[in-house]
């Protein structure tokens, strides 16, 4: 069977989309193609970035350390050609999660660091990924990131539920499902267990405050981008107060000497959860006395931000990222996902290094 140079061309740019879009544009493209619509289809792609670089961490430095950089340009790789990103399930009395797993290319043998990344609300897996651009960053940097989902019949809006007493304690709810889901992982693959780490925006991120609060065994930091304290709320009317900065409870309230180190990034122009709340989560910590406070003016597109570097009484490290006049959304985000900023500072890169600066203290 003999295949014309458009058809080729179409099916050539369809895998482009499976790679850069998802199955779903794939599919549709290829069955246009099927059609004899190859002309729409080559007119619709040509339109679109699908470059390595388009889909790369969306700034031209990662700091890694303090004081050292790398290209991120190097990590402009098309990583679903890479790496393995798959989807498994999780159940427990609690209920089923099904997560989706990325686990970098050739990576046999080596014990490898875990993000366990929490969606936002509206959000699924592959949104989050495409958006915080973490995928790229594992395989560069190798490690495995792990997206718990939160389903539509779990809450309407797919937000995890971190405002229900039910879904705020270890080994209870959603709490047990997403540390379910990282034991399960850690059983499955060499992971290093003083490397495993929870992140997340939004519903998720004060999911990961919880996390990070009922289990400091299983996660040696956390990350929180426009987030709310653990047990900030216990119903859905406290948790509307708690987003808008007002009353919260009395188990948030009371200062706990910190268990784990946390980085916290939050938008001072957030009209959905208001930045008040990313002062209660690094309630405890005090500012370093020797680099304590930095200005980051805007340049090259950026954001300008404050970054807070705090330590507790018992010498657990903090960071507060403020970006200023940033909404809510992931600040260096890519456009491909949803709630992203790309003109604020490189989040994902931020947590990573802030992460790999802290393995869990036995």
């Amino acid at each position: 069977m003999k295949f014309n140079d458009g058809f080729l061309n179409s099916m050539r740019e369809a895998m482009t989309l499976l790679r850069s879009r998802g199955p779903a544009e794939a599919t549709e493209a290829i069955q246009r193609t099927l059609r004899g619509e190859t002309d729409n289809l080559a007119n619709r792609t040509a339109s679109w970035d699908t470059s390595p670089e388009a889909v790369a961490v969306p700034f031209d430095a990662l700091t890694m350390k303090r004081g050292k950089t790398l290209n991120a340009r190097e990590a402009g790789i098309d990583v679903e050609d890479r790496g393995h990103f798959s989807t498994h399930v999780y159940s427990n009395a609690a209920g089923r999660r099904q997560y989706r797993l990325y686990v970098p290319a050739e990576s046999h043998g080596e014990q490898l660091p875990l993000i366990v990344m929490l969606h936002g609300c509206t959000q699924n897996a592959d949104d989050f990924a495409a958006g915080t651009q973490m995928n790229v960053l594992a395989e560069r940097h190798r490690f495995l990131v792990a997206y718990p989902e939160q389903p539509q019949q779990a809450n309407a809006s797919k937000c995890w539920n971190w405002f229900k007493p039910d879904d705020q304690h270890g080994e209870r709810g959603e709490p047990s499902l997403i540390a379910g889901i990282t034991r399960q992982i850690i059983a499955a693959h060499n992971v290093d267990p003083v490397r495993v780490y929870v992140a997340g925006l939004s519903a998720g991120g004060a999911m990961a405050a919880i996390m990070i609060a009922a289990y400091p065994e299983l996660y040696a930091a956390a990350g929180v981008h426009s987030g709310l304290p653990a047990r900030c709320a216990h119903d859905l009317p406290s948790a509307l107060a708690a987003m808008k900065g007002g009353r919260r409870s009395a188990e948030a309230r009371s200062v706990l000497l910190p268990k784990k180190p946390l980085i916290v990034f939050h938008g001072d122009s957030d009209a959905t959860v208001h930045i008040r709340n990313a002062a209660q989560l690094v309630r405890g910590f005090d500012a370093k006395p020797d680099d304590g406070r930095e200005q980051r003016p805007a340049d090259a597109g950026r954001r300008a931000c404050t970054v807070s570097r705090l330590v507790s009484a018992n010498g657990i490290d903090a960071e507060l990222w403020t970006v200023h006049g940033a909404p809510h959304a992931w600040a260096g985000g890519n456009a491909r996902g949803s709630y992203t900023d790309p003109t604020g500072p490189d989040a994902s890169a931020e947590m990573l290094r802030f992460f790999l600066e802290h393995p869990q203290r036995r």
